[in-house]
């Protein structure tokens, strides 16, 4: 796979739009090694994850560029000559979407559709790829999710993302743009958001385990798929370089599920110790919460011949390991 990809990526020029934030900046890092030109464009958006300490080893490498999308006259030069052009700004907060739903529309949505327009005009012929969510879903009918399984958005959030996705795809059917849309299950690694829990609630597990604070778990009997960062990357990578999968929503998953209870026991044993303390779920957390929930990501498999290659212990430990050095960068 890694000499198809360089191939595919070796010179060619991207975009990764939220290359500040946690896997726009694992993508730009993976987009370097392959001899990409890459592109960033980020606003920064403090209810996102983006920080230039994100690129700071790769920063001399990469031209970032700190605008929304929807400044057009900042983003359009940008788009010269790409090839390949990847969409994973936006807000990840349901908490934040409920308190601000408009602002919340306007990042995910709004924005999205700018960068389309512009990819119209300026980059027709470029791939498209655009990070959505399992989140769509909501509470799940059946287990595990494909794709055939109805959308009911439990939040703001999931409407926006909604959205977004179906822009990307009505763009690929009205003008042809090589618009994919890959949903993703809860994405972690190095680089992701600890200091709150408004990117995913491992994060702020990650800082607690760090800090020797105890482990929150609400309720523990969820169970939940995690896919490592890496492997996302991988995903964003084959399906962009690959023919045949645009015009189409795809689930990318991870490792096997497993209960939030044994999750904590995974990292807590990562660390080489640390504390759990399992308290009721907070009222306004169930409001939103889907149960149980896991990934049937066949058809995307199937399609591209990607698979994770990352187990949850070993994703847990190498996150670990990178938070450790460098807790006070992220908080």
């Amino acid at each position: 796979m890694s000499a198809d990809l360089e191939r595919a990526y070796k010179g060619a020029r991207v975009l990764v739009a939220g290359g500040l934030g946690f896997i726009g900046s694992a993508l730009a890092h993976r987009l370097v090694a392959l001899g990409a030109e890459v592109a960033i464009v980020d606003a920064l958006d403090p209810e996102g994850g983006g920080s230039e300490a994100n690129i700071a080893d790769i920063r001399s490498r990469v031209r970032p560029e700190r605008a929304d999308l929807r400044d057009g006259a900042r983003v359009a030069p940008l788009l010269a000559g790409c090839s390949h052009v990847f969409n994973l700004a936006g807000r990840t907060s349901h908490m934040g979407s409920l308190a601000d739903p408009l602002a919340d529309l306007g990042a995910n949505t709004e924005a999205a559709l700018a960068l389309l327009e512009l990819v119209r005009a300026r980059a027709p012929g470029a791939a498209i790829l655009y990070a959505s969510t399992r989140q769509v879903y909501g509470a799940p009918e059946r287990l595990p999710v494909d794709e055939t399984h109805p959308l009911h958005p439990p939040d703001p959030n999931a409407v926006a993302k909604i959205a977004g996705e179906s822009y990307h795809l009505l763009y690929h059917r009205l003008h042809g743009l090589g618009a994919t849309v890959l949903r993703l299950t809860n994405v972690y690694g190095p680089r992701m958001r600890i200091k709150d829990a408004r990117q995913n609630f491992l994060g702020l597990w990650v800082r607690r385990v760090l800090e020797g604070a105890p482990v929150e778990v609400w309720g523990g009997t969820q169970r939940r798929d995690l896919a490592y960062v890496d492997d996302v990357v991988d995903a964003f990578l084959v399906a962009a370089a690959r023919g045949g999968v645009a015009g189409r929503a795809y689930n990318v998953g991870g490792a096997p599920a497993v209960s939030l209870a044994e999750l904590a026991r995974l990292i807590v044993a990562a660390n080489g110790g640390g504390r759990i303390e399992t308290r009721d779920f907070p009222p306004e957390r169930r409001a939103i919460d889907i149960g149980d929930y896991e990934t049937d990501d066949r058809l995307f498999r199937e399609t591209t011949g990607w698979s994770p290659r990352v187990e949850l212990g070993d994703g847990l430990a190498r996150t670990l390991e990178f938070f450790r050095p460098r807790l006070k960068d992220y908080l």
